[in-house]
């Protein structure tokens, strides 16, 4: 019995002595706690110990937060690649076009992959006007606005109703359904504006609103073509940088022409 009540009182000064050191843990974590709290209240103090004005304190604080936040971002963006930041969007217009692009892009193939590009080359006969002729080509990606829609932003922005405009446009590919509406829309503003519009290729004649488009271009009083070999020679002397060679039409040119011509009649039947 006595080594019972031995062990239970040594038992119970070990409960003790863990109960004063949890105690004694406990009142330091305040005792921690209440540093933070003095040194974020000192935070708001200058360095002379005396309150910060107007401000002044919350935008040290935040600027140190900052730093500290651009810091560690510094270091996880070490591993990181860099963003690619891509080349806006940018029309090219210029006089003439290179010899190899106008032979890929203009080549009146039925299936035209890989060309998504368009090339209008212009002839804008202003009646005499002082202005002239303006000659020269729109190219486009199809990223932005359509060369067909920028002719009319940078080379003829301007309509002067006492102006007989002759305006012949040689285009890579016919207009989609949305420039072919603008267009009717604007030759409808433009009462004294004759239109002719020649197509190496159809653009996606087989969809119900690119036919509707082009008969609505037609019923507006612009005249539809496409191109025929002779076009494609008359196109390369005056658009082009030949350097004195003469064009070579492709081997299919005259078939693939009389192809797209009987599409384009039975759309505008």
């Amino acid at each position: 019995m006595a080594d019972k009540s031995t062990n239970s009182r040594l038992a119970g000064r070990r409960k003790e002595r863990a109960m004063e050191k949890k105690t004694e843990v406990e009142e330091k974590k305040e005792e921690k706690k209440g540093a933070v709290r003095e040194d974020e209240t000192k935070a708001s103090v200058n360095g002379a110990g005396e309150a910060v004005a107007n401000g002044a304190g919350e935008a040290i604080t935040n600027g140190d937060a900052a730093t500290n936040r651009e810091a560690t971002n510094t270091e996880g963006d070490q591993d990181k690649p860099e963003p690619m930041e891509l080349p806006p969007f940018e029309t090219i217009t210029g006089d003439r076009i290179d010899p190899f692009f106008f032979k890929f892009q203009f080549k009146n193939v039925e299936y035209s992959s890989g060309r998504n590009k368009t090339f209008l080359c212009y002839l804008v006969d202003q009646g005499g006007s002082e202005d002239g002729v303006l000659r020269g080509y729109v190219e486009d990606e199809h990223a932005g606005s359509h060369a067909e829609d920028m002719f009319f932003q940078l080379i003829l922005p301007h309509y002067d109703p006492s102006v007989k405009y002759s305006v012949t446009w040689y285009v890579s590919s016919s207009p989609c359904a949305s420039c072919a509406a603008k267009l009717v829309e604007i030759l409808r503003e433009r009462k004294s504006m004759r239109f002719t519009l020649f197509s190496a290729r159809l653009f996606e004649w087989e969809e119900p609103e690119i036919r509707e488009g082009l008969k609505a271009l037609a019923g507006a009083g612009c005249k539809l073509r496409v191109m025929k070999p002779l076009d494609f020679s008359y196109t390369w002397d005056t658009f082009v940088e030949h350097d004195d060679q003469r064009f070579t039409p492709w081997e299919d040119c005259q078939e693939n022409y009389e192809y797209y011509q009987e599409k384009l009649a039975d759309i505008l039947q």
